[in-house]
């Protein structure tokens, strides 16, 4: 199965080493003018890309296992989202929404409060960047609750401004050197069920314990929680955890933030995941899968919630541009038309598949998890402990035979497998292929 996007032949070929002769002419351009803190997984620059396939300036074609880091869920230069957003591009680029707003924006609004979890009224704010809309949801829980308090998770990521790398667990590379960091933001221990063994009630009762003794209900505005963690690990709670921590937010005159920015729009096999539990939150922020590969966020959330803030409150001078929201527009008719919460559940189980094989064959492989299209393994050595020398030796080996991985956790020990939901099964099929290949040579 492929859906849509260039007319890309739909195979792996490698006509020079990776990276070639041109992406390294590129890279060293790279070395010259572009700041060494933009870093780069796999040095080959793109060209064109389209299904499960990317074209790079060498004519070598990798199959993609990243998306993006799950951007492009509907995949690359979809066609409702190239029709949309050309037409945008046609009759304008941009007026400001705060100074002469347009239609689409409302209707991106539209869609999200009728996609995302709860029957309640909904209102939307739309951003540029998943920084940015979680920055803004705590920013509209604060004035809504009158509160200051943040919690957040142990392994979690929400971003790179100030106050989300203050939420954001993770020292090297996102926090390192770049304090200090926002005040009132405070860390309880996350469900890991390989690591801690526990129950979703029984690691969420620790985790409520903590949030009461160290911080308490009456000074806390919001928890923030993904629900699947991304950059931190992959980490899908136990069962009830999720749905636990919500009921104690309600319970409290807590706002309960899901943070879907990797997880949502169809990536976990249904449109958010939260929905795998029922979970309903109060505020959701979305951005990353939401516009087929254009810059957009939002934050979605109970009416009263939303319009607590004072007018002017919320916005930017780009956030919620015409062309990126005739981008999500053409996003969710793709993902709606081809059913893709549907084929993420199908390609998930083609992958979980694949990697419990690749488990009993290889016992570095501790545990694969995930749902849907967003999977993982986590690597441990003979000892137990988190193997990222494994994990990155692994990872090379994929991208010299033209697969594009990702690495990610907190100790830097896991895969985590994010392809666009248009990739074919043949193609998905060949990238476990060589994933197998990669574990042998580096047994």
């Amino acid at each position: 199965m492929t859906i849509g996007g260039p007319s890309i032949p739909q195979k792996r070929q490698l006509n020079t080493a990776i990276p070639g002769p041109r992406s390294l002419e590129l890279l060293d351009r790279k070395k010259s003018f572009v700041a060494d803190g933009v870093g780069t997984t796999l040095p080959v620059f793109v060209v064109a890309a389209g299904g499960g396939v990317l074209l790079d300036v060498d004519g070598n074609s990798l199959i993609d296992l990243g998306a993006g880091i799950a951007v492009t869920n509907v995949g690359n230069a979809a066609p409702r989202v190239v029709e949309r957003a050309t037409a945008q591009l046609q009759a304008f680029t941009h007026t400001c929404f705060m100074v002469t707003p347009y239609e689409g924006y409302v209707e991106v609004c539209q869609a999200l409060a009728e996609l995302t979890p709860g029957e309640h009224a909904k209102k939307s704010a739309l951003f540029n960047s998943g920084a940015e809309a979680v920055e803004n949801a705590v920013k509209i829980a604060r004035v809504a609750t009158g509160k200051d308090a943040v919690v957040v998770f142990d392994h979690a990521y929400h971003g790179r401004t100030n106050l989300t790398m203050a939420m954001t667990a993770k020292n090297m590379p996102y926090k390192h050197g770049f304090g200090p960091f926002a005040a009132e933001v405070y860390r309880a221990p996350m469900s890991y069920p390989l690591h801690d063994g526990l129950s979703g009630a029984e690691a969420a009762a620790r985790a409520i314990d903590v949030i009461e003794k160290q911080v308490g209900a009456t000074n806390l505005a919001c928890v923030v929680l993904e629900p699947v963690q991304g950059e931190g690990g992959f980490i899908v709670p136990a069962e009830g955890f999720l749905p636990a921590i919500a009921a104690w937010c309600r319970a409290n005159d807590v706002v309960f933030i899901a943070d879907e920015i990797q997880s949502g729009f169809c990536r976990t096999g249904s449109w958010f995941a939260c929905d795998h539990e029922d979970v309903v939150p109060d505020l959701i922020t979305t951005a990353k899968g939401i516009a087929g590969g254009l810059p957009l966020a939002a934050v979605t959330g109970r009416a009263e919630l939303m319009d607590a803030v004072h007018v002017g409150g919320l916005g930017g001078t780009y956030g919620g541009n015409p062309v990126a929201c005739a981008g999500a527009l053409g996003s969710i008719e793709e993902m709606r038309e081809h059913d893709l919460a549907g084929r993420a559940a199908a390609i998930g189980e083609r992958m979980r598949a694949r990697l419990e094989a690749l488990r009993a064959d290889f016992p570095v492989i501790a545990e694969v998890r995930g749902r849907g299209a967003m999977m993982a393994i986590e690597l441990l050595d003979a000892d137990g402990k988190p193997d990222a020398a494994r994990t990155a030796a692994v990872s090379a080996a994929c991208h010299q035979r033209g697969v594009v991985t990702l690495t990610c956790g907190t100790w830097g020990n896991v895969f985590r497998f994010l392809p666009p939901l248009s990739i074919s099964d043949e193609l998905l099929e060949e990238a476990f292929d060589v994933v197998a290949e990669a574990f042998a040579a580096t047994a």
